[in-house]
């Protein structure tokens, strides 16, 4: 004879056991109700009635319906059966290969590849698999793509911001600077870095620029580390925007270093206004660092600015306006930044 009662009790979100089932036929057979039975499991009602249904089966030509323990012991097994983690990889090959293209060729990360397939229309939602997904099949080894291959995924740390006061701030904080350019709503605001390559000899360095609602981002070569140098690139720079440089360069945030000790010298000669970060919180200028950190994928640590052609640095600069960003909807930077311009010089003229 089947056991009534079961010796373990129901564990909240367990599966029933063949035990609890034979509790469930005795119960009904006394007429309990559902949620009755329930009670006595420890389980939701819902529960109960799913497993009834699961379970019932139709006696004398299909006048009568009763449960069995035995058949909702069965059916519950069968199910499990498929119950495992299915992977569409072979099923959805094609984004995959398209996401293996774009990642080596173009260096774009996996979240670029996934949504510029749905932006351009090169595949539907029901062809790709989600972001995480692909992190997920890297992981496992089922890409082409290794874990050693995605830039950030090893060495990126989270680390606490702290602000110091034991170094000289150059000029107007970045404590002054008017809340709403955060928000970056409004075009023309700028963060600046210098780049240097080998720290032994003399060397090139790279004087970059992000433009913070676009990512519009510049790299000029420049001769050093030099306070005028820094200030020859930035003049060579607004002059290509001639007229509009005002327009264009409404503000500039960047760091302490001695190589920027002359910047707030630009108040003088435009309208730009120069704000500098507090001393050793580079996270005040994030973007400017974020992207910096994607070139050292082309030029790494330690390596000789000098040793790249004008031509090479450019290409890299290409590359990185040309690169689909999740925070500007999948869009390229370079076409955000011209359609700004665009606007500058008709409401102007």
């Amino acid at each position: 004879m089947d056991q009534v009662h079961s010796t373990t009790e129901h564990r909240k979100g367990k599966h029933l056991s063949f035990e609890e089932r034979v509790v469930i036929q005795t119960r009904l057979k006394d007429g309990w109700t559902p949620n009755r039975i329930a009670g006595e499991l420890g389980c939701a009602p819902n529960t109960v009635r799913n497993e009834i249904k699961r379970g019932t089966v139709t006696l004398y030509r299909g006048n009568i319906f009763r449960y069995k323990s035995k058949v909702g012991q069965a059916a519950y097994e069968k199910n499990r059966e498929a119950c495992c983690r299915h992977y569409d990889l072979l099923e959805k090959s094609a984004f995959i290969s398209y996401v293996e293209e774009h990642f080596f060729e173009d260096e774009w990360t996996l979240d670029v590849c996934t949504h510029r397939a749905l932006k351009d229309g090169t595949f539907t939602r029901e062809q790709i698999v989600c972001t995480k997904t692909l992190y997920g099949y890297a992981d496992l080894g089922l890409l082409n793509i290794r874990n050693i291959d995605l830039p950030e995924k090893l060495h990126r740390s989270p680390k606490t911001a702290r602000v110091r006061e034991n170094k000289r701030v150059l000029g107007r904080s970045i404590e002054e600077r008017p809340a709403n350019i955060e928000e970056r709503t409004e075009f023309g605001h700028w963060e600046v870095d210098l780049v240097t390559g080998s720290k032994s000899g003399n060397d090139d360095a790279l004087l970059t620029m992000i433009e913070r609602k676009t990512r519009k981002y510049r790299m000029i070569r420049m001769p050093g580390r030099n306070p005028n140098g820094v200030m020859e690139a930035l003049r060579e720079v607004r002059f290509q925007y001639d007229e509009h440089c005002d327009d264009v360069f409404k503000t500039i945030t960047t760091d302490n270093g001695s190589e920027f000790s002359l910047l707030s010298g630009l108040d003088d000669l435009s309208n730009t206004l120069i704000y500098f970060a507090h001393p050793y919180t580079s996270c005040e200028k994030g973007s400017i660092e974020r992207h910096n950190g994607l070139i050292r994928r082309f030029i790494p640590k330690g390596c000789r600015i000098d040793s790249f052609t004008d031509e090479q640095i450019c290409q890299i600069e290409v590359w990185c306006n040309s690169l689909p960003r999740k925070i500007l909807g999948y869009c390229i930077p370079d076409k955000i930044f011209e359609d700004e311009l665009d606007r500058i010089y008709t409401v102007v003229a």
